[in-house]
């Protein structure tokens, strides 16, 4: 057991190194260099922007409006030459999250809640802290010593680009990262959040306020709330006492309510819209699938550039196995943000039924080059098949075998019937 602590410092020794903290000025020791923070950022951001509704396309400008919020929060923060990008995300959750590297997101149902400009520089300053504090480098840094010693020995003998740990890294969606934040990384990121929104000019009551906000909202469990920022963000009484602390010693005035209110006036304008889609998606888990119709379309009917509407009315007709109806649907998903890889499965899938299997193939390839999914490599496989294209279709279900349940299971199959079939 000596030798093998022994070891397991040694290799880390070679691998990393202690650094100063850029935030805390602490000293700390990492195994990621900050060049490979921002490749794993890299790498996970589009995965992670599709896996939770794309873009919010609906009303562009308010993305324009939060991305330069955070830049010029960015630019008074202790790393202001990462590559931030901030966007606003299709969701109904209210969350919001950094990967490594400073790609920043915020859903559009965490908006929604927010009332001035001053708590939304609270929410994006604190995630800035986040990567600007390198919270994900030392948590990566913490599994691997923790949990992944022997790889981090086998890795002095391989290379030093520590290629296993940057694979740590791909694939993990937002939420992973989240998850892994502690305790003092969330004090941490509030307390320097705070102190950025002042360097900004910002009034930091506003952080007081959004985390006042987040315990109440806590205490009536509010369930969207519970499976978006609280999973990742727990507040507590805690974090709104400290930050009223803080708040007292620092100085600050903007609110810019007036600008905030334009910025999201298309988002409120269209409150009622995705309730309706909310109550929608709920008929559906309740099989009232003809409800589901009807209050998707008393949604679309309110708000017709949504993209996510016509996709759960193109479900819907899937579902009642009208094929022609869902197409239609899908056919406008797709116009109304043609870089989102779901409509394009869902549609796919259709013309695979259909058998018109070129048509199914390029919807899948599309779908497949905005998000790589077990589902769209299983498809692919069976149309490959279908198309005569046995060697491809051998390469789609090995991929889609290394997914986990039922679409594993099925290319499991799947190649064992190839297989026999190639055999001379």
């Amino acid at each position: 057991m000596h030798k093998f602590i022994t070891g397991l410092v040694l290799s880390a020794s070679l691998l990393g190194g202690c650094t100063q903290n850029p935030v805390t000025g602490q000293s700390e020791f990492s195994l990621v260099s900050a060049q490979q923070e921002v490749a794993i950022g890299e790498q996970n951001y589009q995965p992670s922007v599709q896996a939770q509704g794309g873009r919010y396309v609906v009303d562009p400008e308010l993305t324009i409006y939060v991305n330069s919020l955070g830049q010029k929060l960015a630019a008074v923060s202790d790393r202001p030459k990462l590559p931030y990008e901030f966007l606003v995300l299709n969701n109904d959750i209210p969350n919001a999250w950094a990967l490594p590297g400073g790609k920043i997101a915020i859903n559009r149902g965490l908006l929604r809640h927010l009332e001035d400009e001053s708590q939304l520089a609270a929410v994006l300053a604190h995630e800035i802290v986040h990567a600007a504090a390198r919270h994900s480098a030392n948590q990566m840094t913490q599994g691997a010593l923790l949990g992944l010693g022997t790889q981090v020995i086998d890795q002095t003998s391989k290379d030093s680009e520590y290629a296993e740990l940057i694979a740590l890294g791909t694939g993990l969606s937002a939420a992973a990262w989240q998850a892994r934040y502690g305790r003092q990384h969330e004090l941490d990121s509030d307390r320097y959040g705070m102190e950025y929104m002042v360097r900004a000019g910002y009034d930091p009551q506003g952080a007081v306020e959004l985390q006042q906000t987040f315990v109440e909202l806590s205490k009536g469990r509010h369930q969207d709330f519970l499976s978006g920022l609280f999973a990742s963000h727990p507040p507590s009484q805690e974090r709104v006492e400290a930050n009223r602390a803080h708040a007292s010693r620092l100085s600050g005035s903007l609110r810019n309510q007036p600008a905030f209110a334009r910025a999201t006036a298309q988002l409120r304008k269209d409150k009622e819209a995705y309730e309706l889609h909310q109550q929608a998606t709920k008929a559906l888990a309740d099989k009232s699938v003809d409800k589901a119709l009807s209050l998707t379309e008393q949604a679309i009917k309110k708000q017709p550039r949504e993209n996510q509407f016509w996709e759960t009315k193109a479900h819907i007709h899937v579902l009642k196995k009208q094929a022609d109806a869902a197409l239609r649907a899908y056919d406008q998903a797709i116009s109304l943000y043609p870089e989102y890889f779901s409509p394009y499965l869902g549609r796919g899938a259709i013309y695979q039924a259909k058998g018109d299997y070129r048509a199914a193939k390029a919807d899948l390839l599309a779908s497949q080059r905005w998000l790589d999914t077990p589902v769209a490599n299983y498809l692919l496989g069976q149309v490959s098949l279908e198309l005569g294209e046995r060697t491809e279709a051998l390469r789609y279900f090995q991929t889609a075998a290394s997914a986990s349940g039922e679409i594993g299971q099925a290319a499991q199959a799947e190649l064992q019937k190839v297989g026999v079939a190639q055999a001379p």
